[in-house]
């Protein structure tokens, strides 16, 4: 299926079967489930649609799967489950139990309910599986025919390092070509992030200044106050670095410093994105700093001795003619002072400082920031442009001010799509401008292979912090925009 020109309006996709693996695991309740019912209310679901559910063990009968499904949808839906739409998704639900082993009574259930609906779109197949179960379960789509005219779902990790990548790869690329492989990384899926490429591309006030010429450094910090919250099994085999670099914070920095695409379409955006990537520098171990929360070693299910890190920051630098010498750094934990998901671009400062500064209290901190704009990935998008302004009063010096672009109330009456909302319709409409694609996966393992090789010591720090001393040094003098304008 070509995918639909993103300009246009949104169309209904064609009639379709859609295979949930894992689907009485957490994802599917908390995002999946919900995701499909308030496309369905935005008219953005197929006019006839099939939702098989699949795992090992049974829930019970098809009734028994829709109260859980009915549940998830009252427990984590952004919309009010009324009777009649209930009623409509319903009785679209079913479950078949398969395994990597036995798919053949799922493929007989995917066969029957298309020719009952006359099916013409691509089956979605959606993988929420663990990792060491992806292979054999995609062996089994092939085996039982299931990934024919199939449009296949991946969750992260797209492996753990370079040969486990590309293992991963050649085992899918054995059963589905490329463009019928969907890689899913929410954070793309956010209006937020999109609104980077849209700021950038859309504005002449702001491509033109987009480089090493006015921007002196880029941080994308991604904190979480949580801890592990029980999942120790996954931490403990991944760890923040594996979890959140490759998959998430890596690819915001090619959303932030793609060259521009000849057309805004998949193809070219993933021309651009590879480029990019094969430009970023193999990280240097030197220029990483790994941390664990004090309490993490007495968590359920957690080591004794562990030295899996919680906690990592860094410094990347890319290559390039547009960002040669412009250091970008990234940041994410667990148990940290907030949560956050921030992309701050900082801007260079007049060679000649004209204007005495107002003292906010701050100290020389204030003094220390420039320029700066701050892209907010929450669920409420927001972006600020913090710049000096004269302070009112009789004496001639400046002090900080934002420009605050409010997304909600900026296009109020609007509904807007929640990441795995966007980013299913996308699979449904054979759209691939906001997955990975492998070449680009196995890139950026290769970019982080020196610090799998030798990886520093995890530091400790305490929960309700902002991570080792080592990381809120790295920066330099001006330090992380997160925590001091926002703690």
């Amino acid at each position: 299926m070509a995918p639909q020109d993103p300009t246009s309006p949104p169309e209904r996709p064609e009639d379709r079967v859609i295979v949930v693996f894992g689907a009485t695991g957490d994802l599917a309740k908390r995002k999946l489930y919900p995701g499909f019912f308030h496309l369905m209310l935005a008219g953005l679901m197929p006019e006839d649609f099939r939702i098989i559910g699949s795992g090992r063990h049974s829930p019970g009968s098809d009734d028994e799967f829709r109260d859980k499904v009915k549940e998830a949808l009252q427990e984590f839906g952004r919309k009010e489950l009324d009777d009649e739409h209930w009623e409509t998704f319903s009785q679209r639900l079913s479950f078949v139990v398969s395994s990597d082993e036995d798919g053949d009574d799922l493929a007989e259930a995917v066969r029957q309910a298309e020719d009952e609906m006359s099916a013409g779109g691509q089956r979605l197949v959606y993988l929420s599986v663990p990792p060491q179960a992806m292979q054999p379960m995609v062996g089994m789509l092939g085996k039982t025919g299931i990934a024919e005219n199939a449009a296949l779902v991946v969750e992260k990790p797209f492996g753990t390092d370079v040969d486990t990548a590309k293992e991963l790869n050649d085992a899918l690329h054995d059963v589905l070509d490329e463009e019928q492989i969907f890689r899913i990384d929410h954070f793309l899926g956010k209006e937020a992030a999109q609104n980077i490429l849209a700021f950038r591309f859309a504005n002449g006030l702001f491509e033109p200044i987009w480089n090493r010429d006015h921007i002196a450094y880029v941080q994308i910090d991604v904190p979480e106050e949580l801890t592990i919250e029980g999942r120790a099994g996954f931490y403990e085999s991944t760890g923040a670095f594996r979890d959140m670099i490759v998959t998430h914070l890596l690819q915001l920095l090619g959303f932030v410093a793609l060259e521009p695409p000849v057309r805004l379409e998949a193809d070219a955006l993933h021309a651009e994105r590879a480029k990019l990537f094969e430009a970023v520098r193999p990280l240097d171990p030197e220029q990483v700093v790994f941390g664990q929360y004090e309490g993490y070693r007495d968590e359920e299910d957690v080591d004794d001795e562990s030295k899996v890190e919680t906690f990592v920051a860094l410094e990347v630098h890319v290559d390039t003619w547009r960002w040669t010498g412009v250091p970008f750094y990234l940041r994410t934990g667990k148990a940290m002072a907030a949560t956050g998901r921030k992309v701050t671009i900082g801007f260079r400062e007049p060679p000649l400082r004209m204007f005495p500064l107002h003292d906010d209290g701050e100290g020389s901190a204030a003094e220390q920031r420039p320029n700066e704009i701050v892209f907010d990935l929450s669920e409420d998008p927001k972006i600020a442009i913090d710049l000096l302004a004269k302070v009112p009063g009789p004496v001639l010096e400046l002090g900080r001010a934002s420009l605050n672009l409010d997304i909600e109330q900026a296009f109020a009456g609007a509904d807007g799509l929640e990441a795995y909302e966007r980013l299913l319709h996308d699979v449904m409409q054979g759209d691939h401008t906001l997955f990975t694609r492998s070449e680009e996966i196995e890139r950026l393992w290769e970019v982080c292979q020196p610090v799998l090789e030798a990886p520093p010591e995890a530091q400790p720090y305490a929960q309700g912090t902002w991570g080792p001393d080592a990381a809120l040094e790295l920066p330099g003098p001006r330090g992380w925009r997160l925590p001091e304008s926002d703690a």
